[in-house]
């Protein structure tokens, strides 16, 4: 398409509907219209001037507002779909997902974890959504910034007489009874009100509150950062928010720190309000209530591998830090906190049976198992042996096929299926064994294995966080705050007066607050014989 040339002497991009030097109308359709629209001042858009290529087809699909408004609203009903079931994250670990979603909700699960709404926002069709609202946010905004810009700084003093009669607020009289000394009090009064005043041929053009029109694109650029920032999350090493349960004792590697750190829980504790003590202020409450935890902590001590170690070598270790982790008081170290957030009292720790001889309780031996680190088999001498041929950390009962089912890793209701050799039966006898409970799944057995004891410890639950988004959300949630006031709280304003053919005419315009920039233009020209502009939008009511 080529380039208009408009009788002013401007040229102007293909495709522009008023010329951004005069206002003259340079298409059929503008020049029938009563009013003009102008909201991008007339100018040449991209979308609406190219299509013949496919980079024009995907640069007009995503400068349509309409298309970004049916992005975010399937966003946001995709959003919503994938709280029916619980995420991938809070289902048990030991259990394979599509597994579980289809026994636990059947067809329906089995659809929503084929589809990925059981890791949605991980999902590959998520963040393309994501990012096409993205794509759409960008290209809306240089499809309709560029010219608009463009228009507005082009713009001259003197305007074509059609562009001013097309204006809402416009007027026409005589200038046989005006003389300079209205203009020259109206100029001044224009200043009064912080009016950007430019002057051409005894034409006045009065601007104010431009840049309010920069207020939605403002906010986009926001907007785009804001999405940056939130996509920058499923970057490696952007964001982490993992939990570690640690018991007394215990040391571990702190998940998401690329196994470089590792931590150890030296003791927790838990202290309980007094109520004694506590009478005075608390009495009533805790008569109430009964037991109430006033703190809890983990003294911990945190390690850094060596960089000549292999991963997983807790014999070389360079101790970083020392402290007590209490809620709200976290450890901080390289970008990283580790917060204090639950516990457990008395966690199952080891598990003591006696392998006995049933017709005489005989004790042959003991075995002791630890519930976190359960060996394959305990030799117990003179020909008696136990093997562990499954272990069902949090056991919940039988499937149909018989098999012994467990609900989480974690030790709340171990079971055991033992096979217990000895003289008489070096093949071995099965026994399943759980707290003060022994079957015999595969007939009568010569011998046993009787709970005997269980010893406990406590646990503390931490939660390892790492954001290094959290700067860039909050930049681009600034922008978007600064974008919303500069767009609601200013007015993009403007004033013409100019002499044309024996007569002067005053037109104005604003993006938004037209009673606003009437009451004012009703002060600027009070007592002068210019006369205020008619609203033409009242002519047509």
């Amino acid at each position: 398409m080529k380039e208009v040339k408009c009788e002013c002497g401007h040229v102007n991009p293909p495709g522009t509907i008023l010329c951004e030097a005069c206002g003259r109308a340079l298409t059929e359709e503008a020049q029938k219209e009563t009013l003009h629209d102008m909201r991008y001042e007339g100018s040449a858009r991209r979308s609406q001037t190219y299509n013949k290529s496919v980079i024009d087809k995907i640069w007009n699909f995503f400068s349509s507002v309409k298309v970004g408004i049916w992005l975010i609203v399937i966003t946001l009903i995709a959003s919503s779909l994938g709280t029916l079931l619980p995420q991938v994250m809070y289902i048990p670990r030991n259990v394979d997902p599509a597994t579980y979603y289809n026994e636990q909700y059947g067809i329906f699960g089995t659809l929503y974890y084929v589809l990925g709404f059981h890791d949605l926002y991980s999902s590959w069709w998520y963040l393309l959504l994501i990012a096409s609202i993205g794509v759409s946010l960008v290209i809306c905004s240089i499809d309709r910034f560029v010219p608009l810009y463009r228009a507005l700084k082009n713009q001259r003093v003197s305007r074509h007489e059609g562009f001013l009669k097309r204006q809402r607020l416009y007027n026409r009289v005589d200038a046989s009874n005006q003389t300079e000394q209205d203009f020259d009090l109206i100029k001044q009064r224009l200043k009064e009100k912080r009016y950007r005043i430019r002057e051409e041929e005894g034409n006045i053009l009065a601007e104010k509150g431009r840049f309010s029109r920069w207020g939605p694109y403002v906010n986009h650029i926001g907007l785009i950062i804001f999405l940056i920032g939130g996509m920058l999350r499923f970057v490696p090493g952007m964001y982490v928010d993992e939990e570690l349960w640690l018991r007394d004792g215990e040391i571990k590697t702190i998940p998401g720190t690329h196994k470089q750190y590792v931590l150890e829980n030296k003791k927790f504790s838990m202290e309980l309000y007094d109520k004694e003590k506590d009478k005075q202020v608390y009495g009533a409450a805790l008569d109430r209530v009964g037991t109430v935890v006033k703190s809890f902590e983990s003294e911990v001590v945190l390690y850094e591998r060596s960089p000549d170690s292999t991963i997983g070598d807790n014999d070389n270790l360079l101790k970083r830090k020392e402290q007590v982790i209490r809620v709200n008081e976290p450890l901080k170290f390289d970008h990283y906190a580790i917060y204090q957030i639950d516990y457990k009292l008395n966690e199952f720790k080891t598990m003591t049976f006696n392998f006995l001889k049933k017709a005489n309780e005989d004790i042959k031996g003991e075995v002791t198992i630890d519930l976190f680190d359960p060996k394959e088999e305990y030799d117990l001498g003179n020909g008696y042996k136990v093997e562990l041929l499954g272990f069902y950390p949090d056991f919940s009962g039988f499937a149909k096929n018989g098999e012994p089912q467990t609900d989480s890793p974690t030790p709340n209701n171990p079971a055991f299926l033992f096979n217990m050799i000895s003289p008489e039966h070096p093949d071995g006898e099965k026994s399943f064994a759980a707290i003060r409970q022994t079957l015999e799944p595969l007939g009568e057995t010569e011998y046993k294995m009787a709970f005997k004891g269980i010893t406990t410890q406590n646990a503390t639950a931490l939660i390892v966080r790492k954001d290094l988004t959290l700067w860039i959300l909050g930049i681009g949630g600034a922008i978007f705050m600064l974008g919303v006031i500069q767009g609601s709280y200013w007015n993009h304003r403007r004033i013409w007066l100019q002499r044309i053919k024996g007569d002067v005419l005053i037109a104005a315009h604003t993006n938004k607050n037209w009673f606003g920039l009437k009451r004012e233009i009703e002060m600027i020209v009070k007592d002068t014989t210019v006369p205020e502009p008619i609203d033409q939008n009242d002519k047509k009511a």
